[in-house]
């Protein structure tokens, strides 16, 4: 199954009175559980794609589908709809929110999707156990180590059950052993859950984790390899 398929997308921003071409022309289509890395230099467009394929901005021609669904054709309610049903996201900020516990923070985008109590706590419950955080429900993001608040916004991104996970430069903010941990939980969650997890870095530590490596450079796709 085709989770994101990308044609001749092309991304373009106006910067100071100057055109920048972030992404020219990219073809690129990932499947139901791939577990693939968009490589490149600072500026080469790699979290532009991201940004594009999470429905987070819109692209400046050519045509991009999520799930079968083009989104140039939908509107800005019907767009954050897919987001909040379809996508989970992992940044290397975490994005926690402060004040909320860890299992408040991860039942949160439940909440928004109106599920009701019981099967937030019984969700919550069981990505908490998958991510080897339990004992922590009660903490705020604080009281918690870079990994841990990493794994809770693994589970965040986990509990909607979405198809299609998008990671951000996740180890950006770890160091190597946390960020180590980091992806091969993400590699298990990959295998069990069968969910397609695609990240944007220039860490060869998550490029040695993946098992597809896109490299892309001057916003152009130069090599597309599957180990």
């Amino acid at each position: 199954m085709t989770v994101v398929k990308a044609e001749k997308v092309v991304k373009d921003y106006g910067l100071g009175g100057q055109t920048v071409h972030a992404l020219r022309g990219v073809n690129l289509e990932f499947r139901g559980g791939d577990f693939a890395a968009i490589a490149g230099p600072s500026g080469s467009g790699k979290s532009t794609f991201l940004h594009l394929a999470g429905c987070l901005d819109t692209l400046t021609a050519g045509s991009l589908s999520v799930g079968g669904t083009d989104i140039a054709r939908l509107s800005k309610k019907q767009l954050a709809l897919l987001r909040r049903h379809s996508i989970g996201f992992i940044f290397q900020a975490y994005n926690l929110i402060p004040v909320l516990s860890v299992e408040e923070n991860i039942g949160f985008p439940l909440t928004l999707l109106g599920v009701e109590r019981p099967e937030i706590r019984n969700r919550v419950r069981r990505v908490l156990s998958q991510v080897g955080l339990e004992g922590m429900e009660k903490r705020r993001p604080k009281e918690m180590s870079g990994g841990q608040q990493q794994r809770v916004a693994i589970a965040r991104a986990l509990v909607k059950r979405p198809s299609l996970i998008l990671a951000d430069e996740p180890t950006a903010n770890l160091d190597s052993k946390s960020g180590g941990e980091i992806l091969e939980l993400m590699g298990r969650l990959n295998a069990s859950e069968g969910t397609t997890f695609i990240f944007s870095t220039h860490d060869q530590m998550v490029m040695d984790h993946a098992r597809r490596i896109i490299r892309i450079r001057d916003g152009q796709v130069e090599r597309d390899e599957v180990k």
